[in-house]
């Protein structure tokens, strides 16, 4: 005996509403997609098994990547267990049913059509302690109600339940669920071919740079490197960016004249370090995770990129370009253009540079995430001294110091009392 009607019992794959476990590594819509992509999975499979019914139980509404042949009812009651309940009431059609999740894409039609002739009830674990299919010849609210859900007994306790209840109980073999983002790795390497596979593969290897950077500031791991595999410095120091202040900083804010725009602040440490000296200062961010890092220290920021119209245009005292954010946009002539259009007359544009002297490397740059991601190429410059001088000159801007602590190396500009030559003419 196998099922007459098969349920799907799933939640519409929204952004921030399904597999929140899995954005400790993705963003809310890569893991909304990682789930739309297992729950398609999974329909296919179960379409493909013969039963007299395919039906699908939703919490949400149905969109194109519902297969044809479905009948959809949607989800009722409170708990999971009330729910799971619910849908084996809704579905039943007189002959026995199949219920399974959203999370096991690796399921086959071949498991779903076993046959459980001679049972009452038919239950597949998971890995996690959970289960992955319960089968019941009829609906029997007994067996649900009050089963602890999501817990790592789950499918010991569901178990224990049947048998409470005098059922013969079918163990099928057990699957693991993607819940996190180790799951989903294993899942896309044991199964390749399936839709989860190739979108787990295209984000592994290609995510938005922007994804990386943030969960770095939430305290993941991050290496970048150039085209000939050598670490980035300034963007792979981590731990550096969320520290507060340390002594070279402070070195270099020593150099400053208020009021400070900070580009590319990160989590702010030298915005918070200036505000902590009294002297008025601004970060700005692309990253919203770091204007809220910033603000959360107590010091000022925007989510602005540089080119954008920003605060103080033609005002601010000095202008810092640390960590290496010389390198943003990968045009370092173009970037320091901006900076004069942003410093007063005569105003300071701090400039951390590679300690490499002869540096001058516009290609672009990979980031890698301890867990494995890579982000697409991602333009960036890299210079030393005497490359940046020449950058510099041409944006209207005069080397009045360069020096150097420990490994880190830092030039200061002034604006000149010229205006500076147009944006244009250096991007042409």
């Amino acid at each position: 005996m196998s099922a007459g009607t098969i349920i799907v019992i799933a939640k519409e794959p929204l952004a921030g509403r399904v597999k929140t476990r899995l954005q400790t590594e993705f963003t809310p819509h890569e893991a909304a997609a990682l789930a739309r992509a297992s729950l398609i999975d999974t329909l296919t499979a179960v379409r493909a098994t013969p039963a007299e019914r395919h039906v699908l139980a939703l919490d949400g509404t149905s969109g194109s990547w519902l297969p044809d042949g479905y009948s959809v009812i949607a989800q009722r009651g409170g708990g999971l267990d009330e729910r799971l309940a619910a849908a084996f009431e809704d579905a039943y059609a007189g002959t026995p049913m199949l219920l399974v999740g959203m999370d096991t894409p690796q399921v086959t039609p071949a498991l779903l059509g076993s046959d459980w002739s001679g049972y009452d009830a038919v239950l597949g674990l998971t890995e996690d302690g959970g289960y992955w299919c319960l089968g019941l010849r009829e609906p029997d609210r007994r067996a649900l109600i009050g089963v602890p859900m999501s817990t790592e007994h789950t499918g010991a306790d569901q178990l224990a339940r049947l048998e409470s209840l005098g059922y013969r109980v079918k163990l099928l073999p057990p699957l693991r669920d993607m819940d996190t983002p180790p799951d989903a790795a294993a899942i896309a390497a044991a199964y390749p071919d399936l839709r989860l596979s190739r979108l787990h593969r295209r984000l592994q290897h290609a995510a938005h740079p922007a994804v990386l950077f943030e969960k770095a500031l939430e305290g993941g791991r991050i290496v970048a490197t150039g085209p000939d595999g050598r670490m980035v410095p300034g963007l792979s120091e981590v731990d550096r960016w969320r520290a507060p202040a340390d002594a070279v900083d402070r070195i270099a804010l020593s150099r400053c004249e208020g009021p400070v725009l900070d580009i590319g602040c990160g989590p702010g440490r030298i915005v918070t370090a200036l505000a902590e000296q009294g002297i008025p200062a601004l970060g700005v961010d692309i990253s919203a995770h770091a204007v809220r890092l910033t603000t959360d220290r107590g010091a000022a920021a925007l989510r602005r990129a540089v080119q954008e119209p920003l605060p103080g245009e033609g005002r601010w005292g000095s202008v810092l370009l640390m960590d290496g954010n010389i390198g943003i946009g990968g045009a370092p002539g173009v970037l320091l253009q901006r900076c004069a259009e942003l410093v007063r007359p005569n105003g300071v544009v701090l400039v951390e540079v590679d300690p490499d002297d002869g540096l001058d490397d516009a290609g672009a740059i990979v980031l890698r995430s301890a867990s494995g991601r890579r982000s697409r190429p991602l333009p960036w410059a890299r210079v030393g001294s005497r490359a940046i001088i020449g950058h510099a000159r041409a944006a209207g801007l005069l080397a009045t110091e360069d020096w150097r602590t420990g490994d880190r190396a830092f030039l200061t500009f002034r604006r000149a009392d010229v205006e500076p030559r147009s944006l244009a003419h250096l991007v042409r």
